[in-house]
């Protein structure tokens, strides 16, 4: 009887309580201190399985249904246990036989009496369900899966699969399912108004996170030790932020050519306030009028703009995107701006592999619904971008219909007839940089658009598209080219 090792009775402890609190695997482990007091290596392996089994969940599940007599009479912790065991054996590196009987002793620690059926089932798993899985994993690297290979490979629900391969094609989808089980990396930006690249490089190396330089985007990197008890007290001081490399590169791209006021439409906790307000650089902030409609959110961000430094030059406000066309608006909201970055609640589809949970939950009908809202929020920010001004769209999903589709009917419309696409690599921030440049050509659509696909120990999925209010004279009616 082997002893079961610690990070696996962490991770289950985790899974477990995420089943139980119906809460997020992520913000779960951040706070987890028995997770952080485990030794580094048995930290990211527990992270890893508590993250996976939470990301492909429904297929686990699927799997391990077809090899119980009476599924639905397992007790919920063994059948969370079964589960990470079946994620460590089709899904990762492990000896089978490790994974197989780290898996009994994982079930036998909740439920003794059930260490038998583990046995018999963990078994079936590996030597039916890992051969399957590698094989499947041969063909998509080989750009030969079929839709059924994609979802043995990462785990995912057939409609995404399926809405993949109709939106993006074989190949954006191959690599997509071929990341979903890969941890995904740790990047990081500076505040720029606290340090430059060279003086955060010097202090992330001296922390012991070897950091990789972003090419082309000063004072972005890419950690290989991200290690979250070190980062932990640069976060809290708003020294840098985490923000993934396309995320950063949105930001960039949504930069003005020179310093003016920005509105900010979804600001969240704040994350992209700070890049955008610093990424002209410390001698020429950027000031950002943040908007979101969640009080809790506006709260946390005014908080970090203060620890920041930036709370006399970022403003958090409570405020329902869809109002903005109304000639009520609030008074601390300008008439209208050179730059509007509508930072759209999306399906967070391209960050499956940061928030698991959106794997297990979303369904084809909510992506209707949101493709409804971001077009309704596009339309009323509109309102405020001034003449010859910029209104930049931005989504974390890779699906058509929330980002292309939504972006033509805001074109098609009254509200969008006096807009029209400004290619992403004739950004402001491309001009003088031209690695940036390249990154920008390298990711743009054939329409002009920004699209980044997940990728193994790469970026996530991010789309962005910007438009430009064409200018008019005065006393004009209509809007002139």
């Amino acid at each position: 009887m082997a002893a079961l090792s610690p990070a696996r009775r962490v991770a289950l402890m985790l899974v477990s309580k995420r089943r139980r609190r119906n809460a997020r695997i992520r913000e779960l482990a951040r706070d987890d201190r028995v997770l952080q007091e485990l030794s580094a290596p048995d930290r990211a392996l527990a992270f890893r399985l508590a993250l996976g089994t939470t990301s492909a969940e429904e297929a686990l599940g699927s799997m391990l249904d077809q090899r119980i007599r009476r599924p639905s009479s397992l007790e919920p912790r063994v059948r969370d246990a079964l589960l990470l065991a079946c994620f460590e054996i089709c899904y990762l590196d492990t000896p089978a036989a490790v994974a197989a009987s780290q898996g009994v002793e994982l079930v036998r620690s909740v439920a003794p009496r059930a260490a038998g059926l583990a046995n018999a089932v963990l078994r079936r798993m590996v030597t039916e369900v890992r051969p399957q899985v590698a094989a499947a994993r041969e063909r998509t690297q080989a750009g030969l899966a079929e839709v059924d290979d994609l979802v043995l490979v990462s785990g995912l629900p057939l409609w995404l699969v399926q809405r993949l391969l109709e939106d993006r094609g074989q190949r954006f989808a191959s690599e997509y399912c071929l990341a979903q089980m890969d941890p995904a990396p740790v990047f990081v930006a500076a505040n720029g108004l606290r340090y430059d690249a060279a003086s955060l490089e010097r202090m992330l190396e001296e922390a012991g996170l070897q950091p990789v330089v972003v090419e082309g985007m000063a004072g972005s990197f890419a950690l290989k030790s991200a290690r979250p008890d070190v980062l932990a007290g640069m976060l809290e001081q708003a020294d840098l932020v985490v923000a993934d490399v396309s995320a950063q590169m949105v930001c960039r791209l949504s930069a003005p050519r020179e310093p003016s006021p920005l509105l900010e439409i979804g600001q969240g906790r704040g994350t992209k306030s700070i890049l955008l307000a610093t990424a002209l650089g410390a001698v020429h902030p950027t000031e950002v009028c943040g908007i979101d409609s969640v009080g809790y959110k506006v709260a946390l961000s005014a908080r970090r703009m203060r620890h920041a430094g930036l709370g006399d030059i970022v403003s958090c406000h409570k405020l329902d995107a869809r109002t903005l066309s109304s000639h009520n608006a609030p008074a601390w909201l300008a008439e209208t701006y050179e730059t509007v970055m509508v930072d759209a609640p999306c399906s967070g589809t391209g960050t499956i592999r940061r928030h698991p949970e959106i794997a297990s939950s979303l369904t084809s009908e909510d992506v209707t619904l949101l493709a409804s809202l971001q077009l309704e929020i596009l339309k009323a920010a509109s309102a405020r971008v001034a003449p010859a001004g910029v209104l930049v769209y931005s989504t974390c999903s890779v699906l058509r219909e929330e980002d292309e589709q939504v972006v033509q009917e805001f074109l098609a419309s009254d509200e969008g007839r006096a807009f029209c696409v400004a290619k992403v690599d004739e950004a402001p921030a491309c001009a003088e940089n031209d690695v940036l440049l390249q990154m920008a050509c390298s990711q743009q659509t054939s329409d002009g658009f920004f699209l980044s696909a997940p990728s193994l120990h790469g970026a996530d999925g991010h789309f962005c598209a910007r438009l430009i209010r064409r200018a008019w004279a005065r006393g004009q009616t209509e809007y002139q080219a």
